[in-house]
């Protein structure tokens, strides 16, 4: 089976409507396993604005090689739950990876709603590559909640001269702009000699659009 994944970035932000900042990189090879280590610039950038290092690794210029996944591993949900099927079903994660827990950090996104970490893959432009991300900047637009269907296709317009990200993907319905894909995930957009299919995944709504998880796939 080919890798999709790069990389995953751990990026923080100071709430919802911030910037995220990626503060860390997971890698995983052959040799040397699984490891993290942090992006000191992006880091010291964070710390202006309130970041303190992730729990469990407090040196900002060290590679750490153990017990990397386990400590991460803490914000992916456990089998015994009884939402867990509901939740893999939802980010699509096939029965024989559902122990794999660098490939369900990178897949689901590590999300809980204490606080403002995200675990962002970076993927390999392969053919049928099938993720679920999330609309960014949202909130930012206040689109009326009727707008957004489940299934609805989506156009995907790479924004080269972006100021804020060079892989920035804006996303439209219809001419209108809903927001981007999430940074990070986007970079596929740029490298991929396939076509993107953008769908609405799943929509959160209070009168306005709160959260819309979108489904993009490339063939």
């Amino acid at each position: 089976m080919k890798k999709i994944i790069k990389n995953i970035y751990l990026t923080w932000r100071t709430g919802k409507g911030g910037r995220r900042i990626p503060i860390g990189r997971i890698k995983k090879n052959s040799t040397e396993g699984i490891t993290f280590s942090y992006l000191k610039r992006n880091v010291e950038e964070a710390q202006k604005k309130g970041f303190v290092l992730f729990e469990g690794f407090p040196d900002i210029d060290k590679i750490y090689s153990s017990n990397v996944l386990d400590i991460f591993g803490h914000r992916l949900i456990k089998n015994e739950r009884t939402d867990s099927k509901f939740f893999y079903e939802f980010w699509m994660i096939e029965p024989d990876k559902r122990e794999d827990k660098y490939y369900l950090l990178a897949m689901t996104q590590g999300l809980v709603p204490t606080d403002n970490f995200e675990f962002l893959a970076d993927f390999y432009p392969a053919n049928n590559l099938c993720f679920i991300t999330e609309i960014s900047g949202l909130s930012n637009a206040q689109i009326e909640s009727s707008f957004l269907n489940d299934n609805d296709t989506l156009e995907s317009v790479l924004e080269r001269e972006n100021e804020y990200d060079k892989y920035a993907v804006a996303l439209y319905k219809e001419g209108k702009k809903l927001g981007y894909v999430k940074s990070i995930n986007s970079k596929v957009f740029y490298h991929s000699k396939y076509t993107p299919k953008v769908t609405v995944h799943s929509v959160e709504k209070n009168g306005v659009l709160k959260r819309v998880f979108i489904k993009v796939k490339f063939q």
